[in-house]
């Protein structure tokens, strides 16, 4: 006869597991703390598996494409709106670009170089790159953004700890577009930059 207290931790176990990790969402792991339900991960590190493709929510209510997850450096990787052509303006205009609750435990890493469009003049009191060599220029002369942008002011930075990590914002009146690319260095050619946005998380108490 099996002890009752084995039989017991037993069912513990299981349903400890049955908790922490969800099912794979198409072809990608959705390792613990992430959830995409609320029956499975941690229900504060909230994602969505929508029709076998992984999404991110921003605090506005956006979906942005998961591109990749590295669960050992609590870190995941979202694809940039899209820039409407013609227009010059990102998807995400109407919600004011990206912006991340403040309240969850995800905020944008410092390991992404943002590349701001159709900038208004007020852009260039800020301290960010708005020369002729800003990583902008080769992304527009590589034709990789919307047509509507070529030509237009625009800038680039590096996030970093000084500005805030929950947001990139897009405005009409400010700037309407803008692209993001992860780990990039100075000299690094165009054809091996990652486009994508670095979102890092908190370690559950």
């Amino acid at each position: 006869m099996v002890p009752a207290v084995i039989v017991f931790l037993f069912v513990l176990v299981t349903q400890v597991s049955a908790f922490r990790f969800c099912p794979k969402c198409g072809k990608m792991e959705v390792p613990y703390p992430l959830s995409t339900d609320e029956n499975c991960g941690d229900p504060r590190y909230r994602i969505y598996c929508n029709n076998g493709v992984l999404e991110f929510m921003s605090a506005q209510g956006f979906y942005y494409n998961i591109l990749s997850i590295n669960p050992w450096s609590s870190k995941l990787v979202i694809s940039p709106p899209l820039i409407q052509e013609n227009t010059c303006y990102s998807a995400d205009l109407g919600v004011g670009g990206l912006v991340l609750d403040e309240n969850l435990p995800f905020n944008i890493s410092t390991r992404n170089t943002v590349m701001l469009f159709n900038c208004s003049d007020s852009i260039l009191l800020s301290p960010l790159n708005c020369s002729s060599s800003s990583f902008c220029r080769q992304f527009e002369d590589a034709g990789k953004g919307g047509s509507g942008c070529r030509g237009t002011l625009c800038c680039h930075f590096l996030k970093d700890a000084s500005m805030t990590s929950h947001r990139i914002r897009v405005r009409l009146g400010g700037c309407t577009a803008y692209t993001s690319v992860v780990g990039k260095k100075p000299n690094d050619p165009i054809d091996t930059w990652n486009y994508g946005i670095e979102l890092q998380w908190l370690p559950p108490f």
